[in-house]
């Protein structure tokens, strides 16, 4: 499939995980890419990751919790791209712990990467995206922003609030054009759910060793043995970001293997 021919795409947490297997995805397909991630290391392995090895993989370190280095960041992302059509957002991290011993600066960090990250980047990406051609976001929500995910109350309260964003934004630039859609991923194997991942905005550190996994019974996948691959999303996400998808917009898709049937 070539969906993605001529089409200029920007996708945030490129470094590893799911953001790094939906930068592979979209390359397959024939677009151009930049991958943008806080992790130099993380984007030095999506460019060895990359079969082709093709000049449509440019890469941008950026550190979505700070305003100036979003500013930047997108800004040489577009002239690098000459334009920008598709926007993927998946810069995020995870963090679990007993609520009632969360500290603000943690709780703020969460926020502040997911949810204000989101935003900063979206509100710098829109006008060359409103200069695109047939334009779509997706941003990434998660199970969590609609089922209870214990000991994530940072996580959940970042990924709702990106949900509700993404429709608020669908409707407000429905009539200029722009698609803004998000995935909800749930039972994945990436850097934010095993600790592995290359990149800081997208690690995290698991549950709390003491955790009563009583409370976890409604967050076992019914499909398969268990955590799926982050291609599973990357795909989804391919999906939503290219014109089989030109008539989606303001709503999430859920994958999580039958988790929260």
């Amino acid at each position: 499939m070539d969906r993605f021919e001529g089409r200029r795409v920007l996708v945030t947490g490129g470094g590893s995980g799911i953001g790094q297997a939906t930068v592979l995805r979209i390359l397959a397909e024939g677009g151009s890419v930049v991958a943008a991630d806080i992790s130099e290391a993380g984007l030095a392995d999506t460019v060895e990751k990359h079969a082709h090895g093709s000049d449509c993989l440019k890469t941008q370190v950026l550190d979505v919790s700070d305003e100036q280095s979003v500013i930047a960041g997108v800004r040489s992302a577009v002239q690098v791209l000459g334009g920008l059509d598709v926007l993927v957002n998946a810069a995020g991290i995870l963090r679990s712990s007993h609520t009632a011993a969360t500290s603000l600066s943690a709780f703020e960090q969460v926020i502040r990467i997911n949810l204000t990250g989101t935003f900063l980047v979206i509100r710098e990406a829109l006008p060359a995206l409103l200069e695109g051609t047939k334009s779509a976001v997706v941003n990434f929500s998660s199970t969590s922003a609609n089922f209870a995910h214990p000991y994530m109350s940072a996580y959940a309260a970042s990924k709702g609030g990106i949900q509700s964003m993404t429709h608020a934004l669908a409707a407000e630039y429905s009539q200029e054009g722009i698609r803004f859609n998000s995935v909800q991923p749930g039972s994945i194997s990436s850097g934010m759910t095993d600790a592995s991942g290359k990149s800081r905005q997208s690690v995290g550190p698991g549950i709390p060793e003491d955790a009563d996994y009583r409370v976890f019974s409604k967050l076992v996948p019914a499909l398969g043995e268990g955590f799926a691959e982050p291609s599973a999303v990357a795909g989804v996400v391919a999906m939503l970001a290219s014109d089989d998808a030109a008539f989606i917009t303001g709503t999430e898709v859920r994958i999580d293997g039958g988790t929260h049937f």
